[in-house]
Formats: structure tokens, C-alpha cells, sequence
């Protein structure tokens, strides 16, 4: 099994939420974390710094760690507003391209789900920015209809990644689908909008979707990680990612990107479509 390690790109400042009801949610979240005592004191006031700070991502930090560990890092950014995403198009386009230019794999994070001209429009949006020849998708909030992954294939998305399930990649049209296994917040929030596991909880609810995804012989395990959690505000995200990471590296799991994925599996798929003859006499 290989892990495909990917982040999310849900926030970049603090005031681009003077719109939206992120802010109040945020301060709400911070307050009940810290009643309930699974954030401390010091973590709490960190939170509150951000906001003179002005910044909600942790990009450059996690390309950083991730270069440490020879993971290929991959980032999902939006070019479209729409629950609780709220950063600029100019933001996006800035780290699209700068990403690009230190050739890290980047997608698009959707928003437009149930048209296929609104799809496509944000499709044409991202490449517009982008350098990559070819790029993938997954949905915020993980949105999606009957009709939605058929509107990625036309669009002409070389993969998709917004489906939870334990089954391994398979294709619709000419696109890759890309099951997912593992997300920080299914396993730190559980079914609430606040942190409700403390670090412990969160490595045997990891631990036992690692196990199932064996079970079910997986070729590719993928985990979700959002860049704004990799920060000491985030105790608890931050040292549950480096554990995770630290287990893959500890049990010789390979990290490899979707496209590296992608390779592999169409070799082994050409293999099977056309194998060697051997001709005996």
C-alpha cells in the first residue's frame, strides 16, 4: 500500500471572512474547545493571535516538513467562493502559480458541483493560472451529485478525488477516481464542528481505518490534511499529521502524489492490455 498524502486549501487570511459567518464560528469553536479542556490555555490565546497575524494557512510550512519526509506535496486551492470559502481570485491565481513554479501538484478545491457550464467554468478558471498540462479535483465539502464526477470527465480532469470509500482507484471515461480513507477532521472532530478527541483518540480511530484499508487490500491509502491545522494553535492536528506521517515512514509505506499514482496504474494496465510474448521452440 502507498499513501497519497493531500491538503486542502480552505482559508489564507483572517478578513477575508468579514462577509461570511467564519469569524463568530471560529471565536464560538475556540471558547467550547477550551471549556471542554481539549485545547490549552496557551493554545487558545495562539488562535487569537492569528487574527493580528492576518493568516489562516500554512503552506510554505507544510511543503517544508512534507520536503523533510520526501513527501510530493499536493494542494487543492479554490477559484471560486462558496461555503466559507471566501479568499480572492487574485489570492488563488498567487498560489497557483507558486506553487507551479516549484512544480508541487495542484487542483482545484469545487465549488460548482450540479452544472456542468458552472464546472466547467471554474475549470477554465484554474487553468488559466495554472502551468500544469494536466490537474485534478476535489470538492469542498465533498459536494457532489448523480451527474458531478461525469461533468469532471468532460471537463477534461485527469482525476477526482472527493469520494470516501475503501476501494481502490478506478476510472470514469478517461478520469481517475480516487477513493479517500482518512481526513483530519473525521477523526479529530468526530461528528461535531469542535475538536472532540484528544491526540490518543485520533491515532486509534487513524490506527483502525489504516487496518480496514489493509483488509481491503488497497493499493493507494489516501489521507486529507488540511494546511491551516499544521500550526502550534492546532496542537493537537499538527502533532497527530506528524505522527502519521512518522508511522508511514517507520512501516516503509511509499509516498506518492496523484499523478505518480496515475503512472503506475496505466503502466500495469498496459502490461495487462498488451503482455510480452514469449515465443518458444
Amino acid at each position: 500500500m502507498k499513501a497519497i498524502i493531500s491538503h486542502d486549501v480552505d482559508h489564507l487570511t483572517v478578513w477575508e471572512h468579514t462577509h461570511d459567518l467564519i469569524l463568530p464560528k471560529f471565536i464560538i469553536r475556540a471558547n467550547i474547545e477550551l471549556a471542554l479542556g481539549k485545547i490549552s490555555v496557551k493554545e487558545y490565546f495562539l488562535r487569537l493571535s492569528d487574527f493580528f497575524k492576518n493568516k489562516w494557512q500554512h503552506i510554505d510550512e507544510i511543503i517544508e516538513f512534507n520536503n523533510s519526509y520526501n513527501i510530493p506535496s499536493s494542494f487543492f486551492i479554490g477559484v471560486n467562493n462558496g461555503l466559507g470559502l471566501s479568499y480572492s481570485a487574485a489570492n488563488a491565481a498567487y498560489w497557483i502559480e507558486k506553487l507551479g513554479k516549484q512544480n508541487i501538484e495542484t487542483g482545484i478545491h469545487g465549488i460548482d458541483f450540479d452544472s456542468f457550464e458552472k464546472v466547467k467554468k471554474e475549470f477554465d478558471l484554474f487553468k488559466k493560472s495554472s502551468t500544469q498540462p494536466s490537474f485534478g479535483i476535489r470538492m469542498h465539502y465533498l459536494q457532489k451529485n448523480e451527474n458531478t464526477f461525469g461533468y469532471f470527465d468532460k471537463c477534461g480532469y485527469k482525476y477526482d478525488c472527493s469520494e470516501f470509500a475503501f476501494k481502490n482507484p478506478y476510472k470514469i471515461g478517461d478520469m481517475w477516481e480516487f477513493p479517500f480513507q482518512i481526513m483530519d477532521g473525521w477523526v479529530i472532530d468526530k461528528e461535531k464542528r469542535w475538536q472532540t478527541q484528544n491526540l490518543q483518540q485520533a491515532k486509534d480511530s487513524t490506527m483502525y481505518l489504516i487496518d480496514k484499508s489493509y483488509k481491503e487490500n488497497l493499493q493507494y491509502l489516501g489521507v486529507i490534511f488540511h494546511d491551516r491545522y499544521f500550526s502550534d494553535s492546532f496542537k493537537t492536528w499538527k502533532n497527530w499529521y506528524i505522527w502519521l506521517v512518522e508511522y508511514f515512514k517507520n512501516n516503509n509505506i511509499e509516498f506518492v502524489n496523484y499523478h505518480k499514482a496515475i503512472d503506475q496504474l496505466e503502466s500495469v494496465n498496459n502490461e495487462i492490455a498488451h503482455p510480452d510474448t514469449i515465443f518458444s521452440s
